[in-house]
């Protein structure tokens, strides 16, 4: 596969942190990416472990460096795109693209709610 679309290719998350170490400082950047590796006794060795472990914590730092360094932002891809339901590791640009608004009038929740046939509307009805 290739990595020719990928603007983090080839960048260590260690340059990443420190970069945005150097750029923000500890203070500023556990403001702008509430982590807890980042605001209570930071250091990059502790940064490193947790982001390894935990994708959506490491997608909203590479969001952050792509941004602060104005390279270009990765797109989503179909499967996520077409996906009803959200995952954990969602980054926080596609959590209000996701985010499904409902329509329905209070009675026409009521009546698919109340009438025996939950899902009637997408099902039919009961034999």
């Amino acid at each position: 596969m290739t990595q020719a679309n990928n603007p983090l290719h080839g960048i260590k998350l260690e340059t990443i942190i420190t970069d945005l170490v150097e750029r923000y400082g500890w203070e500023e950047l556990g403001e702008r990416i509430k982590i807890r590796c980042f605001t209570h006794d930071p250091s990059i060795k502790s940064s490193l472990r947790f982001l390894r472990k935990t994708d959506w914590a490491r997608e909203k730092v590479e969001y952050l460096y792509l941004k602060a360094n104005k390279l270009p932002l990765p797109q989503r891809s179909e499967a996520r795109a077409s996906s009803p339901h959200r995952s954990k590791t969602t980054p926080l640009k596609n959590i209000a693209s996701n985010t499904a608004v409902n329509t329905q009038t209070p009675k026409a929740q009521e009546s698919t709610t109340t009438d025996g046939n939950v899902n009637s509307h997408i099902w039919g009805t009961r034999d």
